[in-house]
C-alpha cells in the first residue's frame, strides 16, 4: 500500500521560500510519476509540478515555472518541492500524489495515491 506523507508547509511572507517534502513508502517508486498539486479555498485542485521517479522528465504549471523546483531523493524515497519567490496567490493546501501505472501525466485524476496535504500560507 503506497503511503505519502507531506511536511514543510507553514506561513511565509511574500517573496519568501519554503521546501515541501513528501515521504513515500509501500511501493516500487522507480517506475512511478510523482506530482504536486494544490487547492486554494473555493477553487479546484490544480497541477503544480510532476517528475518521473527516474528523473528524466519534469513538468511545471506556467504559474510556478522559474520559481518552483520539483526533485526527489531516491535513496530516501522522498519527493521535494522547493518554492521560491512566493506570492499570495500560492496560498493553498499542497498535495503530493503518485501515479503508479501508465505514462507521465499532469492531470490529477490520473494519479491514484494522495497524501493528506500540507497548508502553505503566503501573507505579510
Amino acid at each position: 500500500q503506497v503511503q505519502l506523507v507531506e511536511s514543510g508547509g507553514g506561513l511565509v511572507q511574500p517573496g519568501g521560500s519554503l521546501r515541501l517534502s513528501c515521504a513515500a513508502s509501500g511501493g516500487t517508486f522507480s517506475t512511478y510519476t510523482m506530482g504536486w498539486f494544490r487547492q486554494a479555498p473555493g477553487k479546484e485542485r490544480e497541477f503544480v509540478a510532476a517528475i518521473k521517479w527516474s528523473g528524466d522528465k519534469v513538468a511545471y504549471a506556467d504559474s510556478v515555472k522559474g520559481r518552483f523546483t520539483i526533485s526527489r531523493d531516491a535513496a530516501k524515497n522522498t519527493l521535494y518541492l522547493q518554492m521560491n519567490s512566493l506570492k499570495a496567490e500560492d496560498t493553498a493546501v499542497y498535495y503530493c500524489a503518485a501515479r503508479t501505472t501508465g505514462t507521465f501525466a499532469t492531470t490529477g485524476r490520473r494519479y491514484d495515491h494522495w497524501g493528506q496535504g500540507t497548508q502553505v500560507t503566503v501573507s505579510s
